[in-house]
This record gives C-alpha cells, structure tokens and sequence, in this order.
C-alpha cells in the first residue's frame, strides 16, 4: 500500500516519465543546525545533512513561525524552532502524508495502514482510525472537526473523541487533498478531477471542469479557492473554471496568506506566487520535486519535497 502512494505522487509530478522516488532515511533522534544556500527570490535552502535528508517530506504546518512540521517516508517527524529542525520520535516507521493541529499542543498526522497520530505537545501517540485505508491529507475546523482523506474514496471525521467513516454517495478511487473554510464548508480533492464539498451535512460532487487529477486546494473564503494538480483552478463561488498558472509543471501544493500573495509548489523545483492579478514563476536553484507549502505569513514560508527538501521564504 506504501508504494502505491509513492506511484501516485509520481505520476502527478509526470509529465513524460516517472519521477523516482528518494530512499527512506534511517529514524533517529537529533538536532542539526540549518546550512543555508539563499537563491536570488529570497528563498534560502535549510539543509540539514544527516538526520532527515533521503526521505521524502510529503507535508509542511504549523502554528507560529516558531513551531513548524514536516512530515514524510518512515515515520518522519522533523520540527522547527524557528532556529534550527530536529527529529521527533513518532512512534512508527509508517509513511506519514499529512498534518494538521488546531494548537501547539493538538496536532495530527495520518499516513499508511490506517495510522493516525497525535501530538499533545509532549509525545506522538496512535490513535484508532477504524479504518485500514492510506490517508494522504488531513484538515480540521477545530479539534473537534477533523477530517482525514484517503485511497479508496474514504473520509473519516474525528468529533474530539472517535473516529467514524463518512458516507459518500459519489465513487472516488482517490482522494488526495482536504481543506475547508468552517466545519460547514469542506471541499476534499482527488483523481479524476474529483471535487466534492461538504455543507455540514452532506457531501455533494462539483464539477470541476477537468478529468486531471486534483493534489492540493487552499482559498482566502469560501468564494476564493483555488485547486492544484494537473492544472490551476479557481473557484468563486459558484463555479470551478481552469485558470493560466504560468508554469506547464504538475503541481503539488498550494497555501496563501491573503487573496493577493499565494504560492504554489510542484515538479521540478516548481513554485509559483500569485500577487492577486496574475501567477508568476519563481526560479530558485533547484529542480527537487515539491510536495507541500505552508506559511505563518507573507514573509514565513516553507516548502519541503524530496530528499527532505526544505526552503525558506522569509520576504527578503
């Protein structure tokens, strides 16, 4: 089940061929200070030899510029201090794909077999899914909100006490994304172009307009969302439609910090800003593949991908 995973992200972030895949790196627990390569856009490369690099890092979070995670192959867990990133004991050697807190002290990470792990600011610890699926992202409202999204059309809600299979009356072979605006306005992702949205009570299909494969989504509001994958698409509302990228690489990742300063990540070193009129590309030395993108503000972004990745925006 891991290396379908894997194949997926791939064939994402193909265009002619398939991307390799990088090998999984040995699970310690340490602290290394940051070797920095600053590219001309301002985006400076956080590499850490040693304790994480050969592992593919699949998702970036985080609740301050202080307190940022980083999750990937083998149980990763890396967390950054706002200084420097060190490895955290997960507890498993599962492939972890996705995370998400409401707090410092309430963070989550799902990955392969069903595993769904919590963070009380202290220690990870397992949690009973009810459910032996692969779940690639995971987002919440509030920690008593959470919705984790995974192979074979599965949604599971976490009410703050139990995790529980959601009906889905449209057939998905793969979600692959999750994010919402309240607990009344949640879209989940995936292949075929799937798009569905959930109002609180149900999950209904849109229509997305395309038949690629959907890998990320992030919006300003609930009329302001835009969607990542094999192409960019907007949503305003009441209608997806295919918007001009500016770039023609498969794209993975996408987080915003207000309408009108959005970034993009994806194949090939590919990162993309949007300054709310129109989406440009960022060259900044590297052609690794990014997965993931995440930051506390328009000057605090990270992006992380393969061979455990991880560049710095800080706006300079």
């Amino acid at each position: 089940m891991k290396k379908l995973f894997v194949l997926f992200v791939a064939l994402i972030l193909c265009t002619a061929t398939i991307v390799g895949c990088s090998t999984p790196s040995t699970k310690t627990s340490s602290t290394t200070s940051s070797q920095s390569t600053t590219s001309a856009t301002g985006w400076i490369s956080q590499n850490n030899p040693g304790f994480y690099q050969g592992s593919v890092l699949y998702t970036v979070w985080g609740t301050s510029s202080s307190d940022v995670f980083a999750v990937g192959t083998q149980g990763t867990i890396i967390h950054y201090n706002g200084k420097s990133w060190s490895k955290m004991i997960s507890g498993t050697t599962e492939d972890l794909y996705g995370i998400w807190g409401s707090s410092s002290s309430d963070v989550y990470a799902s990955g392969t077999t069903g595993i769904i792990l919590h963070y009380n600011g202290k220690t990870w610890s397992p949690m009973v899914s009810n459910s032996p699926v692969i779940f690639s992202r995971i987002w919440g409202s509030s920690s008593s909100d959470i919705f984790a999204v995974a192979t074979l059309g599965a949604i599971q809600h976490y009410d703050g006490k139990t995790w529980s299979g959601m009906t889905i009356s449209v057939p998905v072979n793969w979600f692959y994304a999750v994010w919402g605006t309240s607990s009344s306005d949640v879209f989940a992702v995936g292949v075929g172009g799937t798009i569905l949205h959930y109002n609180g009570n149900a999950w209904t299909n849109m229509s997305s307009g395309t038949k690629n494969t959907i890998a990320g989504i992030w919006g300003s509001s609930p009329s302001n969302v835009f969607a990542v994958g094999g192409g960019l698409f907007h949503y305003d509302g009441n209608t997806w439609s295919s918007i001009t990228s500016g770039t023609t690489a498969p794209l993975i990742g996408i987080w915003g910090d207000s309408p009108s300063d959005i970034f993009a990540v994806g194949g090939g070193g590919t990162i993309i800003h949007y300054d709310g009129n129109s989406w440009s590309s960022l060259t900044i030395g590297t052609t690794t593949n990014f997965n993931s993108v995440w930051g506390s503000s328009s000057s605090d972004v990270f992006a992380v991908g393969d061979n455990g990745s991880i560049w710095h925006y800080s706006g300079n």
